[in-house]
């Protein structure tokens, strides 16, 4: 078994028997050149810099005790972070309100406003102006996108 199938596992513990990580789940784990663990992690109430600490600890006590990763390793333990695509419908649940670029499969890009996921897609929201004769009107355009045609979908910070 490699090290990151090992290391899904004992998150998998971890979430479903520690009551304050029920809400957890593992979005990537990396492992790099130099002996570089990269765990990140998301909680469907947030993830916070206290959770992030105690994952760490809990696994830095089982590759210490097995020496997966030798004497000298790096263990960074995060949340995704806005610039990771969202990978899980969990997440995408949690940015509703956000604007996001989506890359469909067909290599289009579209970008809106998160305004719902459901089960099969999710719903961005565009206003455009359009010309009533003289008269401009902002009309808001919903766009569905089946979860099955997201390549890539990544929050974008609107300032």
């Amino acid at each position: 078994m490699e090290l990151t199938e090992r290391i899904a596992q004992l998150l998998e513990e971890k979430y479903s028997t520690d009551e304050a990580f029920a809400d957890c789940f593992t979005v990537e784990i990396e492992l790099k050149p130099g002996h570089k663990l990269c765990v990140f992690a998301d909680s469907d109430s947030g993830m916070t810099f206290e959770k992030c600490q105690k994952i760490s600890r809990y696994l830095e006590s089982f590759i210490d005790a097995n020496g997966w990763l030798g004497e000298k390793y790096t263990l960074e333990v995060s949340s995704p972070g806005i610039s990771r695509p969202l990978k899980f419908q969990r997440q995408y649940a949690k940015n509703i309100g956000r604007q996001l670029e989506v890359t469909k499969t067909d290599k289009n890009r579209t970008v809106g406003l998160l305004k719902s996921v459901a089960e099969q897609h999710i719903v961005l929201s565009n206003t455009v102006i359009e010309r009533d004769g003289k008269k401009k009107k902002e009309v808001e355009i919903e766009t569905i996108i089946p979860f099955e045609e997201i390549e890539k979908a990544i929050v974008k910070l609107t300032f």
